[in-house]
């Protein structure tokens, strides 16, 4: 028998077919993890930029050139401010001694005299020194509420300049309901006590705000409001009020007719000032009024009383009610300090028992309405600290109260039509105004009812 024929094929070849799967399934796994990771791999390695900027850098040339060194900037100068308010006694060469000579001070106090005197610094007026690395830089000096004295170093010069002080303005709107005074008012809504000043210093003509309000009588008025550096620095003007005294409304706005000074008119262009205040002092009470019949308490007589007791603290400033020529001053046993003012028309107005008078009052002086002539006392024959307030006319007594002085010049026929496009906007803003329940002064009595008897 040959080979061929001797050899038969294994009846059980499939069974070798089973055994070798698994075989092929280990290497299609092997293979696709390879695949995965080689995926992986490129997925994650750096690109092109990264491994540039991993390239060592070329350091076979020449190094580069240090950076120039830039110079010391100078130190900031060290400025300081010193402020403070002019002591009692104080002079130009106390507050500036320690920055200028004897001799520079009056230098400056000689190129001063025509721009500000040094002799007008007052007592009580605040003022700055600024210095620069310990050298001076400036002193201001505030004149006023509108105007400072600025001596500054300009270089190697020393600058002597007068100028206005520059407020930030604002406009608003202040109301109220009074209860029993206008002072009381105003301080109630949380406004300062100068904003009742200025108000009665505008209807002090038409209103006495002693004999004249009433509780429910209000206000409202468009006032500017100061500030400086951030805070509060007072009132500026008042642009346009209304007062509503006994139900009878007063309403005016501010207006410059032409080259007059500022006024105030209503809306019909008339001026609200007359001939005469309604009163010589603000915010007081009247002791004794207007009688032909009255029991003095110190003659125990009966005898008329021609005039109007006001009864206010001792120094209370007591204004002229009109303007006019001093035609007696001086004292006497009965009136003790006193000043009668010669006015047009036949008026004269007499203040007695002064503490004492004003600065450069003298016979034959002028004054204006509204300047302060003297100071509340109780001089003379008198039981406390009161202002006796008399006028005549033609050397007949007259009741002050009563008196319906006449007005100023109105509005001119020329700025007329300027005057009613400039102040019908601002009248439009107090009519929008509402009076705020919270504004309200709660106070107990009328002013009607606040008149204390008689103290002579």
């Amino acid at each position: 028998m040959t080979f061929n024929q001797d050899f038969q094929a294994p009846r059980n070849s499939g069974q070798n077919d089973q055994t070798g799967k698994p075989a092929k399934r280990f290497l299609l796994v092997a293979l696709l993890v390879v695949l995965v990771s080689t995926t992986i791999l490129w997925l994650i390695s750096p690109g092109p930029e990264i491994e540039a900027r991993e390239t060592p850098v070329n350091r076979t040339g020449p190094p580069p050139e240090p950076l120039p060194k830039l110079p010391e900037l100078p130190p900031e100068p060290v400025i300081e401010t010193v402020r403070n308010v002019v002591p009692d006694g104080s002079s130009i060469t106390a507050l500036l001694g320690d920055h200028f000579s004897a001799q520079e001070i009056l230098e400056l106090d000689r190129r001063s005299r025509d721009i500000f005197p040094f002799t007008r610094i007052c007592a009580g007026r605040p003022y700055r020194i600024t210095t620069e690395d310990g050298r001076f830089a400036s002193f201001v000096y505030e004149i006023d509420d509108q105007e400072q004295l600025i001596i500054s170093r300009q270089g190697d010069e020393v600058v002597i300049e007068r100028q206005p002080i520059i407020y930030e303005v604002t406009t608003e709107l202040v109301q109220g309901v009074i209860s029993t005074s206008l002072f009381d008012a105003v301080t109630a809504i949380g406004e300062d006590p100068a904003f009742a000043i200025m108000l009665a210093d505008i209807f002090q003509w038409d209103i006495d705000f002693i004999l004249d309000i009433r509780s429910g009588d209000t206000f409202r008025a468009l006032v500017e409001k100061r500030s400086r550096d951030g805070h509060s620095a007072g009132y500026g003007h008042i642009l346009a009020a209304e007062f509503v005294n006994q139900g009878t409304v007063f309403r005016v706005a501010r207006f410059q007719d032409g080259d007059q000074p500022a006024s105030y008119y209503n809306e019909s262009g008339e001026n609200v000032r007359k001939a005469f205040l309604k009163a010589p002092v603000s915010f007081t009470r009247i002791s004794s009024g207007y009688t032909m019949k009255r029991f003095h308490p110190i003659s125990k007589t009966w005898k008329a009383h021609p005039a109007i007791d006001y009864v206010a603290p001792v120094g209370t400033p007591i204004k002229t009610v009109g303007d006019g020529t001093i035609s007696r001053i001086g004292y006497t046993k009965y009136n003790g300090n006193f000043i009668e003012i010669r006015h047009s028309n036949g008026y004269r107005t007499i203040y007695l028992h002064m503490k004492g008078f004003a600065r450069g009052m003298k016979l034959n002086k002028r004054v204006a309405q509204g300047q302060v002539i003297g100071y509340l006392g109780g001089t003379g024959m008198a039981t406390g600290p009161h202002l006796c307030f008399r006028m005549k006319k033609d050397g007949a007594p007259v009741n002050p109260t009563r008196l319906r002085a006449p007005a100023a010049k109105a509005v001119s026929k020329d700025n007329l039509a300027a005057f009613q496009e400039r102040v019908a906007p601002l009248f439009a803003q107090l009519e929008g105004g509402e009076h705020q329940p919270d504004m309200v002064a709660s106070l107990e009595t009328s002013a009607s009812q606040n008149l204390p008897e008689e103290q002579k």
